[in-house]
């Protein structure tokens, strides 16, 4: 019950819904019984009782329905006629179903207002909180299976939520005011049939008992499958390659077959339900005729003919909300399973965060420090107190041996991560104090690989500047080397460049997202081996946009091709989470240390390229 209070949270405002479906639907049950509580005044005309008894008597009892309308059915019948009389009954009997399904219609369209709302909010607090979450998060977890979450799961929960209120209110009211007309009728036979219903309902609920279970593994098995989807379209070029096609396609079939034998377990106990609770309610109905034709037949109370036929008719409804019900019960356990895994995702707090009383960066004016910082992720120790000095207007290159921890220090300083012990400051102020959005305002990112989006190049680059007028767009893309291929696309800055970019070559979309760094112009660039995944001409290119664009600015570079790199205010070699040493490209080859093993083995391996054996 906790889950379900907890998503029905999401409906609110839910007094703007609920008090219009309460009176929409009330009035849609008294309509609709009506029209089965009409049958008996009907048939009545048609058996012309009347002839016999003329004007029945005033009734005593006003809420006797059928009382009050046998009573106006005779006064009608004894001043105009059987003929007129039907047409009477008929007109009552059209008017009712008339306003009984008006009111239905808008109770209904209420709740489907109720709905969209719950869907909206819901759908809506968790793409927030996934936003929010830090980028180690998404290192952890299966994408696909975030997704399943955010797309599939939502969507199970707002029917569940809805169906709930149904059955809650709606459903119960129906059957509330069913018995209430048999009772009218005749209490002996209602109280006779009550005796069965409860058997009907455990019968139902011991078939549905196991749907949260099975509902929960289904949630998690689909979100498994998407996660194998979205990774076979992401790779599809590799899996061709290595002609692991029948390798993906087995497995992603495996947990297809999986999800399937669920499904249709669930289904099998779903639409058990139905079947089960008619063919009660059709062994009930049997003997209720049996039961009441007896009474009938031997003049045993008041029971006349015509109320016995209408009793049936509202008798064999009474199982229609009563299924209704058990369906919905089936689909709670489903909804609830899926509410469990969206509102886990919810509850997942960002492990980075703005420290209570965080300052606001208003421009960066000295250095950023490193003062003895120590990371690891797990037992592996990544970096190993470091302490360097990143003065304002200066390049600070990072290179060294894979896995030296260069880009675990360069995500320190817009807050990817944070350090384990040490700190990370700039102007004095330590990153833990001031707000990750105005720390993330003073820096561009340029990354080895080009995050770009299915979108038009102009938003591309001006993505995160909405504002951004086209002279500013075309600025930043000179400036980036990028204007020249541009305008030679089919329809220039306004052409779309598929998905990730898929329809520039790599140097390309890299100037992009260099001239997406430029607009923003920040004071404080990283780059992370911005070049090492192109071509030499493309890389001239691009290495040119980067020097432009660290013109003036703060830079933090990494790079593996060392060349690009030497005309670097200060070179810091890492080497298993330390730093070796440190200086500008002409000191670090007099020291003839790990920075000079570098560059000979680069020279080496390039003099190799150009002159092979």
């Amino acid at each position: 019950m906790k889950t379900y209070f907890r998503l029905l949270s999401f409906a609110k405002p839910i007094n703007k819904f609920a008090l219009p479906y309460i009176l929409f639907t009330l009035l849609s049950v008294i309509f609709n019984t009506l029209n089965l509580a009409l049958l008996a005044p009907l048939l009545t005309t048609l058996f012309n009782s009347q002839a016999t008894h003329g004007v029945t008597a005033e009734p005593t009892n006003w809420a006797d329905v059928f009382a009050v309308f046998n009573y106006y059915t005779s006064i009608v019948y004894a001043k105009y006629g059987s003929l007129n009389t039907l047409k009477f009954v008929c007109g009552c009997i059209v008017v009712s179903v008339l306003l009984g399904n008006l009111f239905r219609y808008l109770a209904d369209r209420t709740m489907e207002s109720l709905r969209i709302h719950t869907l909206l909010n819901l759908r809506k607090s968790v793409f927030d909180n996934v936003m929010n979450l830090h980028l180690g998060y998404f290192s952890n977890e299966r994408k696909g299976d975030i997704i399943s979450k955010i797309a599939s799961d939502v969507q199970v929960v707002q029917y569940s939520v809805t169906g709930t209120l149904q059955v809650i209110f709606k459903e119960p009211v129906t059957l509330i005011a069913y018995l209430v007309m048999l009772f009218i009728i005749s209490y002996k036979l209602t109280l006779a049939s009550m005796l069965v219903i409860p058997v009907a309902g455990f019968i139902i609920s011991k078939i549905v008992k196991k749907l949260k279970q099975q509902a929960a593994a289904s949630h998690q098995t689909y979100g498994v499958m998407i996660s194998y989807l979205d990774e076979a379209l992401h790779g599809i070029r590799i899996i061709k390659a290595f002609n692991a096609v029948s390798f993906i396609t087995d497995r992603f079939n495996a947990e297809n077959r999986r999800y399937s034998r669920i499904v249709r377990s669930m289904a099998k106990r779903q639409q058990l339900a139905s079947p089960v609770s008619e063919t009660l309610g059709v062994m009930m109905v049997a003997g209720i005729v049996l039961y009441g034709g007896t009474l009938v037949l031997s003049n045993q109370g008041d029971l006349s003919a015509a109320a016995f036929i209408a009793y049936i008719a509202l008798f064999s409804q009474v199982m229609r909300p009563a299924k209704a019900i058990s369906t919905s019960f089936s689909n709670i356990h489903s909804g609830v399973a899926a509410g469990e895994r969206v509102l886990q995702l919810i509850d997942e707090k960002p492990a980075i965060t703005n420290a209570p009383g965080a300052v606001a960066l208003t421009d960066f004016r000295s250095a950023i420090q490193f003062e003895n910082v120590g990371f690891a992720y797990g037992e592996k120790a990544i970096l190993k107190n470091i302490n360097l000095t990143i003065p304002k207007g200066k390049t600070v290159a990072l290179v060294g041996p894979s896995g030296g921890g260069k880009s675990t220090m360069m995500d320190l300083i817009p807050r990817f991560i944070e350090p384990q012990s040490g700190k990370v400051m700039i102007d004095g102020h330590d990153l833990k104090s001031v707000t990750m959005e105005s720390l993330r305002s003073m820096m561009g990112i340029v990354n080895q690989e080009s995050i770009l989006f299915n979108d038009t190049i102009f938003n591309n680059i001006a993505f995160g500047k909405p504002g951004a007028s086209m002279e500013d767009v075309e600025a930043a893309a000179r400036i980036a080397n990028a204007h020249e291929f541009i305008i030679n696309t089919a329809e220039g800055y306004q052409t779309n460049i598929g998905d990730k970019g898929s329809r520039l070559s790599g140097g390309q979309r890299q100037r992009i997202c260099i001239a997406r760094a430029v607009l923003n112009n920040p004071p404080l660039m990283l780059l992370d081996e911005a070049t090492s995944a192109l071509d030499t001409e493309s890389e001239k290119m691009v290495q040119d946009a980067l020097n432009n664009l660290m013109k003036n600015r703060t830079s933090l570079v990494i790079a593996h091709r060392l060349s690009t790199i030497q005309n670097a205010d200060i070179i810091v070699v890492l080497e298993n989470g330390e730093i070796a040493e440190q200086g500008s490209h002409l000191e670090l080859i007099a020291n003839n240390g790990l920075y000079k093993k570098l560059i000979d083995m680069q020279t080496f391996a390039s003099n190799q390229e150009k002159d092979p054996i």
